[in-house]
């Protein structure tokens, strides 16, 4: 007599395919750095630094322990180049894509896995939305390159000029930070290039675009300029977002930049204000910074950018979302709101335990680096809240930390492109809806 299977099989769910594609294309990623063909010197990486650089790639981060355009060769960059485009779009949102282009049919589990990644509301119009991604995607990264072409061909000449304009154009794009003007010195990002109008407020558009979200673009693109007609959403990101601009390029204008000449000290205060949500790039020495402005671009560099961008962080709706309930706290409202719209209690719990979760690993991740490495604690936050963060900024500590404190950040990258619930939610098993209820107590805070 046959026996016939347990029909309790095992079903994976979105959250875990979202964080199987990103760990395959880590993997991937890793094996083609580790080949001969991968590095300058004809001897490819070594499996960790490989693994870290891959790692930072997928998670457009941009933290690198060699110099990209010294260390890699052509072939290493194009592999870099690959994992940030993919991980900026993101590893569903590229499948499906392709699928959709090829003429295949989308099913309704592809459909779901779509809408974790992107954030959306709903599974309705996912496909078309999609596409609207992709195409506008391709755009923006062409028209950026284009203008930052003269840049690079007036410094390296009309080939590497061209492949310099996409390498940064994508890289600004997707908040990923990987720069190839190393060439120059080191380890220098964009430093050269701080005077430049047309290059800095290139990058910065890049930046913003890539970290506003999707479903914003989607807003803009159907309603234009008509700002009242934009999503409850929408709205929220880019409130927020212009808030977390204009102030901290106010403190950067005032405090730490007071030696540079006008025109050069605006455009520098606006640059270090956009880019550590979650860009990585940099115009001037961060080392030179007061701890008051190192710490404020810790707290840039953990807010990040929007839902269902290319940026990582807590993101700007989880800031607004705390803030916007601790205000109804403060007036002795019982609902938390925007533009005149309510907050669900889930939204402000959701909110509250991200929170937690990043201000946990990356006080725990700092702590544990410093005591490790014995290093100050204030650079040691820094590298872990650019980490969690997706950033890339570094203090210049990174390419001197051990295989350990290498891991913590690893997992930290992963845990910051990923997204805290969605790996909590991969993990745990679904357990319904629970209708037992305990006895309520007051308990006293605050």
């Amino acid at each position: 007599m046959i026996k016939r299977q347990n029909p309790k099989h095992k079903h994976i769910t979105s959250f875990q395919i979202i964080i199987l594609g990103f760990l395959s294309v880590i993997i991937l990623g890793s094996i083609l750095l580790m080949l001969p063909v991968a590095t300058r010197d004809g001897k490819g990486a070594v499996c960790s630094d490989a693994l870290f650089t891959a790692t930072s790639a997928v998670c457009v981060t941009g933290l690198v322990i060699h110099d990209t355009a010294t260390y890699w060769s052509m072939f290493g960059q194009s592999v870099i180049l690959f994992l940030i485009q993919i991980g900026g779009m993101g590893i569903v949102t590229v499948a499906v894509s392709v699928a959709a282009f090829s003429g295949r049919k989308i099913g309704l589990m592809q459909r779901s896995t779509m809408q974790e990644a992107v954030s959306a509301h709903h599974v309705g119009g996912i496909v078309r939305l999609t596409k609207f991604i992709l195409k506008t995607s391709v755009c923006i990264e062409l028209i950026g390159a284009a203008l930052l072409l003269p840049a690079f061909i007036r410094d390296f000449g009309i080939t590497k000029g061209l492949w310099y304009a996409l390498f940064h154009s994508v890289s600004a794009f997707c908040n990923a930070g990987f720069d190839l003007i190393g060439i120059k010195e080191p380890f220098s990002s964009l430093t050269s290039y701080s005077s430049q109008p047309l290059f800095n407020f290139t990058v910065m558009a890049l930046i913003i675009i890539g970290g506003i979200g999707f479903l914003t673009w989607e807003d803009i693109n159907n309603n234009k300029l008509h700002f009242r007609k934009y999503r409850m959403q929408s709205k929220v990101i880019l409130t927020v977002t212009g808030i977390l601009i204009i102030l901290p390029s106010l403190y950067f204008f005032f405090f730490e930049y007071q030696n540079l000449p006008l025109g050069e000290r605006i455009l520098t205060s606006l640059f270090q204000s956009v880019t550590p949500r979650t860009a990585g790039f940099n115009t001037t020495d961060l080392t030179s910074f007061s701890e008051t402005g190192q710490m404020l671009i810790i707290l840039l560099m953990l807010i990040g950018g929007s839902p269902g961008s290319t940026a990582g962080g807590m993101k700007t709706t989880t800031i607004a979302v705390l803030v916007s309930s601790a205000l109804s706290v403060f007036r002795k409202k019982e609902d938390t709101h925007f533009f005149k719209r309510r907050i669900s209690d889930d939204t402000v719990k959701s909110a509250a335990t991200i929170f937690l979760l990043y201000i946990g690993l990356f006080i725990g991740g700092g702590m544990i680096i410093s005591r490790i490495e014995n290093l100050p604690l204030l650079p040691s936050l820094f590298e872990t809240a650019s980490a969690i963060g997706t950033v890339g900024l570094s203090l210049g500590i990174t390419s001197q930390l051990g295989i350990a404190s290498q891991f913590i950040l690893i997992i930290l990258m992963f845990f910051g492109r990923v997204g805290g619930l969605t790996l909590i939610f991969a993990a745990m098993k679904g357990t319904g809806i629970n209708v037992t209820k305990y006895p309520q107590e007051k308990i006293t805070v605050g």
